[in-house]
């Protein structure tokens, strides 16, 4: 299934059905008068978070939604039939914005939430409600109010617990394959990872998911690049672990480089937790591994695991670390910001 984290959709909602003028003229009825009924009301749209989706490709296909209008009153004071409501179902974590892709009209964050996007319109009167003992034949009604046109966009961020970010082969895909059930494609070039994966990691009789993104790049945040495209995903998470390229001749330039790129894109984000990890120490000996952690723990001014997801080394320390980050941010709420769109 293709990846798909933004989509625009037009929506409207049903205009109310008109209101009737009819008189009741029956034989050997010696009262008739006035027995319009009301339109009926027009269909709203909602949008609503289930399980079992995470992408909005199905948004790709289909982007125009268009609730039925409700039925117009009839005689012998019959009501009009009501339009039937919509609804959009998106992936938890999705966000619905305004026209302009930065006013946030909900974020759906738990299964089941619904919010109403376009309200139906109300039916009008038929004219048996404007008798009155003055006016004992009315020949009115009232037209339906119109149902609401608007554009939206539905922006994907997937809620995971912790984060992966680094450098394009910095070692992400393969750490999130070593400690989970993923299966994110691996390979020997950078960029192998297009789109963001999630995986459920296990420790200590506790689990939390993870979530993996492409690469970042010096200059992301001003489009370069693919990661910056899907920075939004762990802007939910609790904690970051970021992941340097042990074997790397410039590991502090490296380690500066996400750093500067992730505050740059956002204040929230720049201030989240972070854990430091080495990978690929399969690959070094153990003094450049002395030296090059203590180089790391220097530019960074905290400790630095070292970690190789290929041999195995050092997973549950960092996992433990982990596990321990996202039970403290647990307690505090997580802080979101309103997503603003990348210039190309």
């Amino acid at each position: 299934m293709k990846f798909l984290d933004l989509a625009k959709v037009y929506i409207r909602s049903g205009g109310g059905g008109g209101g009737c003028v009819s008189f009741r003229r029956e034989k050997f009825v010696e009262f008739g008068g006035p027995d319009g009924g009301d339109g009926g009301r027009g269909g709203s749209v909602w949008v609503e978070a289930v399980e079992g989706m995470n992408t909005l490709i199905d948004y790709r296909y289909q982007q125009h939604f268009f609730a039925k209008s409700g039925q117009p009153g009839m005689g012998s004071q019959k009501t009009g039939k009501s339009g039937d409501d919509i609804t959009l179902r998106v992936p938890l974590g999705t966000e619905i914005l305004d026209e302009d892709e930065e006013t946030v009209i909900a974020d759906l964050t738990s299964v089941g939430q619904r919010v109403l996007l376009a309200e139906g319109g109300n039916g009008g009167w038929g004219n048996l409600r404007f008798k009155t003992s003055t006016n004992r034949s009315p020949a009115r009604a009232n037209a339906g109010i119109p149902g609401v046109e608007r554009t939206i966009w539905l922006r994907l961020k997937l809620i995971a617990d912790a984060g992966l970010l680094g450098l394009p082969n910095a070692g992400k895909s393969t750490f999130l394959a070593a400690v989970s059930n993923a299966r994110p494609k691996i390979a020997d070039y950078p960029f192998t990872t297009l789109v963001p994966n999630l995986g459920v990691v296990g420790i200590d009789g506790t689990e939390f998911v993870m979530a993996d993104i492409p690469g970042l790049i010096e200059g992301a945040h001003e489009g370069r690049g693919l990661g910056i495209q899907f920075l939004a995903h762990v802007e939910r998470c609790k904690v970051l672990l970021h992941l340097v390229d042990g074997t790397s001749s410039t590991i502090t330039k490296d380690y500066r480089t996400i750093i500067t790129e992730i505050e740059a894109y956002s204040e929230v984000l720049g201030d989240k937790r972070r854990v430091l990890a080495m990978t690929k120490c399969d690959a070094m000996d153990a003094k450049q591994i002395s030296d090059r952690r203590r180089a790391l723990e220097k530019a960074s001014g905290g400790p630095v695991h070292v970690i190789s997801g290929v041999a195995g080394k050092g997973l549950q320390e960092v996992l433990r670390a982990l596990q321990s980050d996202i039970a403290e941010a647990s307690a505090k709420p997580v802080e979101a910001t309103p997503w603003h769109p990348a210039s190309n």
